[in-house]
C-alpha cells in the first residue's frame, strides 16, 4: 500500500463513501473508515502511511459533530518530527459563516458551493480553501491541468449567492431550531421517536457544537414512528418542502436517505449508522417557520389520521 486515508466517512456523504471506497481504493491506495466521534478509535486507524486524514462535520445524515481542533492536536501528536497528514475538512453542512475549520488547524477546507454559499440551486461547483500556499499552488496546477474550471456565468452567480450568505444562514437556523423544537415538544412529537439538530441542547455533542460552531444552518433529521410506508407517505403528503436529494438553498427539501443520497451504502453498513427507513432528513429553507411547521404537521396528520 503506497499510502493511506483515513476518513469519517462512515458517517457521511454517500458521494465521498463511493469515491474512498470504489474509486481512490483501485489506485493501491488504503482507506479506513471511522466513527466522527471516536476519537481514539480514529488514532488507532492513522498508521505511518497516512497522507490524508478527512472529516465531515455535521456528517451527513446523521448530524454527528467532529471535534477538529482535537483530531488536529492528535495528529500532529502522532506525527510530531514527521512529515504530517493533509487534513481536510468537508465545511458544506456548516459554510464558513459557521464554522472555521483552518483556524482550527485543519490544512483545507472543503465545500459544494452548489448548497449553502450559492444558496439558489442554480450552480454546481466546489470550493477549496487553504493556508498553505504550496498546497494551494499544486492545486492551482491540477486545476488547469485537469479541467475542472467553472464558466464565467457559474461564478457570477456563486459570487451574487456569497453576498447574502450571512443573511440566509441566520434565516436557516431560525428556521430549523423552530422546527426542532416542534418535533420534540409540539403536538405531533408523539409520533417522532428522534430529532437531531446540533442546536438542540438533546444533542449529544451539543456543547461541542457550541464551542465549535458560530451557529447552525438548516439541517435537521429526525425519526417517524413506523418504517418506510409511513415515511414515504410522509413525504408524499409534503406540499412546501420539495421532494429532492440536495440542500441548501432557499427553499425547504425533503428526503429519505435510506433510498435517496444513501441508497448505495449497503444496508447492513445504513443500519449500523443509524441510517434506517424511518429517517427523515430536511434541509429547512428561508421560508416563513409558520408555514413550514403548518406542512409538516398537515403531513403527519395523513400519515397517523387512523392511530
Amino acid at each position: 500500500v503506497r499510502e493511506a486515508v483515513v476518513s469519517t466517512q462512515s458517517t457521511g456523504y454517500g458521494g465521498t463513501n463511493r469515491y474512498f471506497n470504489k474509486v481512490v481504493s483501485k489506485f493501491g491506495i488504503e482507506v479506513s473508515m471511522v466513527d466522527p466521534i471516536d476519537l481514539e478509535g480514529f488514532e488507532a486507524a492513522i498508521k505511518p502511511n497516512t497522507a490524508l486524514v478527512w472529516l465531515e462535520t455535521p456528517t451527513n445524515p446523521t448530524l454527528k459533530i467532529c471535534d477538529i481542533k482535537a483530531t488536529v492536536d492528535m495528529v500532529e501528536r502522532k506525527f510530531e518530527g514527521k512529515k504530517k497528514p493533509i487534513i481536510v475538512v468537508d465545511n458544506t453542512f456548516a459554510t464558513p459563516y459557521f464554522q472555521r475549520p483552518l483556524e482550527l488547524g485543519a490544512t483545507m477546507t472543503i465545500s459544494s458551493v452548489t448548497k449553502y454559499i450559492n444558496g439558489h440551486t442554480d450552480v454546481v461547483m466546489g470550493v477549496i480553501s487553504t493556508r498553505d500556499e504550496e498546497l494551494a499552488k499544486q492545486i492551482q496546477f491540477l486545476q488547469l491541468a485537469v479541467g475542472p474550471v467553472p464558466g464565467p456565468l457559474d461564478c457570477y452567480l456563486a459570487l451574487r449567492g456569497a453576498r447574502t450568505l450571512h443573511v440566509r444562514m441566520k434565516q436557516h437556523e431560525k428556521n430549523s431550531l423552530a422546527i426542532g423544537h416542534w418535533l420534540e415538544n409540539g403536538e405531533m412529537s408523539k409520533y417522532v421517536t428522534r430529532v437531531i439538530h446540533p442546536g438542540l441542547p438533546s444533542h449529544p455533542q451539543h456543547e461541542l457544537a457550541k464551542r465549535q460552531m458560530r451557529g447552525f444552518s438548516g439541517m435537521i433529521s429526525f425519526v417517524i414512528d413506523g418504517g418506510i410506508a409511513e415515511a414515504t407517505l410522509f413525504l408524499q403528503s409534503l406540499k412546501v418542502f420539495a421532494l429532492a436529494e440536495s440542500l441548501g438553498g432557499y427553499e425547504s427539501l425533503a428526503e429519505l436517505p435510506s433510498v435517496m443520497t444513501h441508497a448505495s451504502v449497503p444496508a447492513n453498513e445504513r443500519e449500523k449508522l443509524g441510517i434506517s427507513d424511518s429517517l427523515i432528513r430536511l434541509s429547512v429553507g428561508i421560508e416563513e417557520p409558520e408555514d413550514l411547521i403548518a406542512d409538516l404537521a398537515q403531513a403527519f396528520s395523513i400519515v397517523y389520521s387512523k392511530k
